[in-house]
């Protein structure tokens, strides 16, 4: 049966389909299986500065809200494990992840009502919005949908993210998107009624990004 969040916010019910949940583990089309987590990014790792870092929620909002990096972190955790889809063919399974659920952050804004899309925004060459990925807004409302600090799998105990990987703050979409959707080095999300491309998709790639349809490019 479907899954309801309600915003108390803005008296907006969201509803949240168990049908973009991948039940079982499913190799999609055109990907091979690692116990890796290879390392791709474009452009440099930022320097983190506790002191300066923020995260902004804005566009189609009754006001915008910023938390600083130990707001951020004092937020309710979750704990999901989660399977990674990467456009360039690799996937991989079973890694758990800790972090704030984009649904705990609803919280705090009051949505426009006809909000469908975000943006996830994130560091590219020392601008902290050079980089965006574009999502709907419905799907991201369970326990896979992470902002996430430190990681686990079969090999590794739990450590944090690093620089690498998005550290301090980058997001894990839920598998039902390919990998490029969950942005590094996060600074923010904008609320949208309309969909608009980010960062890949301006050059080409798939606006919707489903792996088990294999949707790598426009």
């Amino acid at each position: 049966m479907p899954y309801f969040i309600f915003n108390k916010h803005s008296d907006i019910i969201l509803r949240y389909r168990e049908g973009w949940c991948m039940m079982e583990k499913q190799l999609p089309p055109g990907q091979f299986e690692t116990d890796k987590w290879p390392i791709l990014h474009q452009g440099d790792i930022p320097f983190f500065d506790e002191t300066t870092w923020n995260f902004r929620l804005f566009g189609e909002v009754k006001e915008e809200k910023f938390f600083t990096y130990k707001e951020m972190m004092e937020l309710p955790k979750t704990i999901s494990t989660v399977n990674m889809h990467c456009v360039t063919t690799w996937s991989k399974f079973d890694t758990s992840f800790e972090g704030i659920t984009l649904r705990e952050l609803l919280k705090f804004v009051e949505i426009n009502e006809g909000v469908k899309y975000i943006k996830i925004y994130g560091d590219y060459n020392g601008d902290r919005f050079g980089y965006s990925a574009n999502l709907p807004l419905e799907p991201l409302l369970g326990d896979d949908s992470l902002f996430v600090y430190r990681w686990k799998d079969q090999n590794h105990d739990w450590q944090d993210i690093d620089p690498k990987h998005g550290y301090p703050l980058r997001f894990i979409p839920p598998e039902v998107f390919y990998l490029w959707k969950g942005t590094k080095w996060v600074s923010g999300i904008e609320f949208m009624k309309e969909d608009e491309a980010g960062f890949w998709e301006e050059f080409g790639y798939s606006m919707t990004a489903n792996p088990f349809k294999e949707e790598r490019y426009r």
